[in-house]
């Protein structure tokens, strides 16, 4: 059974204990917390995680990128972030970390007949997937490939094509994949085919509607999502993303809502 997380800048509160409380009481599994500047909260997390009995679902990398960049310095440091979010989710006992390798354009040079910038990049994370697969698995979290929609990326945008980067590292555990609705909805020919397909190697999946939107406030067929995660006994962690409002009272409201919804669609 899958377990339902919910991204920590979505909880409304005071200070952690609060926004941790407020976790608890709408019935989350789980939180997932950027991985930016979380070295210095490791030991206030861990205790205020323990103290609600509440999980580390995963970190996420949120916009930092670099990994297949043409810049050898920016290469560099998006792997020092990448180290750092693996050792933090060691600390947490994080069961993963999310990551897009590249935003925007490819900023490669076009090496044809030689190679393309597509092939430049290609070869870029797999090198990276290579290196960092036992570095993952010595820290016990997985590395999860965030497919985004191509207004937010040119490089990776459909499960397949994140699925044989799996491929190339012989489908290593600790490498695994991610998956936005929304953006899955933007690219994939069928949403839920590509999600039944690819549901074994998933460690986390984003439950964000139509135009970013809370799950049910959109239009993306949600129970039907449920069936078939249900159906390939998705084991795997959701977690609760996308706009909400910024008064405190209506957007406990909204996640309130949005849980009842989800409850109707089977996925929690």
């Amino acid at each position: 059974m899958a377990r339902l997380a919910i991204r920590e800048e979505l909880l409304p509160g005071a200070d952690l204990r609060e926004r941790m409380k407020l976790a608890r009481a709408l019935g989350f599994a789980g939180l997932e917390f950027a991985a930016s500047g979380l070295d210095a909260r490791i030991d206030e997390l861990d205790e205020a995680l323990r103290a609600h009995g509440l999980r580390a679902s995963g970190l996420n990398m949120g916009a930092v990128d670099g990994w297949v960049s043409a810049d050898i310095a920016r290469r560099a440091r998006a792997n020092d972030m990448l180290r750092e979010a693996l050792a933090c989710a060691l600390d947490l006992e994080a069961d993963y970390v999310t990551f897009v390798p590249h935003f925007g354009a490819s900023d490669m040079p076009d090496l044809t007949p030689f190679a393309s910038p597509l092939e430049l990049q290609k070869e870029l994370l797999i090198w990276l997937l290579r290196g960092f697969s036992d570095l993952a698995e010595a820290m016990d979290a997985k590395l999860a490939l965030l497919p985004l929609c191509r207004a937010e990326t040119s490089f990776l945008t459909h499960l397949g094509q994140a699925a044989r980067f799996r491929q190339e590292v012989d489908d290593h555990p600790n490498i695994t994949l991610a998956a936005s609705a929304c953006d899955l909805a933007l690219e994939e020919d069928d949403l839920l085919a590509a999600l039944a397909s690819h549901a074994a190697a998933l460690s986390v999946i984003y439950l964000t509607d139509s135009e970013r939107a809370l799950a049910g406030a959109g239009h993306l067929p949600f129970p039907a999502i449920g069936k078939t995660l249900n159906a390939r006994d998705y084991q795997g962690w959701l977690v609760l993303d996308g706009r909400t409002t910024d008064a405190v009272d209506e957007r406990i409201a909204e996640l309130r809502a949005c849980l009842e919804y989800l409850q109707g669609c089977d996925l929690c």
